[in-house]
């Protein structure tokens, strides 16, 4: 477990059959119920988001003492989490279904590929994101990880809609070559939608997602193109988040106060 310093909430990795349904519940009720995905393997009867790729991640997930697991809804907070360890037995990353991680790869330094991140909508006035965040940074403190990537997505497949945000992301936060990766197929679409002194910069902000802008803070990029995912009912980009590009004073704040309890 990992301290959260909040009696009424639990961090850690899922456990068993039962945790990981209660996650995928929570993702059922963000991605299917409220933005209208869903997906091959998506289980509608029992209200469960899933996919191949679930069984061969970590789950992080924030538990509500208060709510009853057996009713499988006591995970309120999840993040999907990819080490190095695990990708061959997985068959690749899942970003890999969208983005050519070639780049990535070929550093030979060691990756977390991160993904599904969600909060239940009641909590998300509470401080639950970040107990989240504070988890994934001992995670990748205790792991020794050098490099964060996955894909995350604005709601819609408008790109008219979007040309705004993603041109500004192109344009102010597109990742130096080494960490460049690029969207790949039929589905992937140029960002570059504006020019630069186009861009309405405050209303370009406004839509870019919270979770966007959190890694922007901590000094991530953006990957080349995004990819509309149409079955998920969003536009896709790739943040990369390399942790020794991170200034002093971010790492500090990314890392500090991460303690085993356990």
């Amino acid at each position: 477990m990992m301290r959260t310093d909040d009696p009424n909430f639990i961090l850690r990795l899922a456990r068993d059959e039962a945790d990981l349904e209660a996650a995928q519940r929570l993702r059922y009720r963000v991605f299917v119920e409220e933005l209208g995905g869903s997906g091959a393997l998506v289980d509608h009867a029992r209200g469960l988001e899933r996919d191949r790729f679930d069984p061969h991640f970590e789950h992080l997930i924030l538990i509500d003492r208060r709510r009853d697991p057996s009713a499988g809804e006591h995970v309120v907070g999840v993040y999907r989490l990819m080490p190095p360890e695990r990708v061959e037995k997985a068959g690749g990353y899942y970003s890999a279904t969208e983005y050519d991680l070639g780049p990535l790869r070929r550093g030979g330094r060691r990756l977390l590929e991160l993904g599904r991140s969600c909060v239940d909508r009641a909590y998300r006035t509470s401080p639950a994101m970040f107990h989240l965040w504070k988890g994934l940074g001992q995670y990748v403190v205790e792991r020794d990880i050098d490099i964060l990537f996955g894909v995350a997505s604005f709601h819609g497949t408008d790109l008219d809609a979007l040309a705004a945000p993603l041109s500004l992301l192109h344009h102010r936060h597109l990742a130096p070559p080494d960490l460049r990766v690029t969207a790949i197929g039929p589905d992937a679409r140029r960002m570059d939608l504006l020019p630069p002194d186009r861009i309405d910069r405050v209303a370009a902000a406004r839509q870019i997602p919270a979770l966007i802008k959190a890694y922007l803070r901590l000094g991530g990029f953006v990957g080349e193109r995004a990819f509309v995912d149409w079955a998920f009912n969003t536009v896709d980009v790739c943040l990369v988040m390399d942790t020794r590009r991170m200034s002093d004073e971010v790492k500090a704040q990314y890392t500090s106060h991460y303690q085993a309890v356990g």
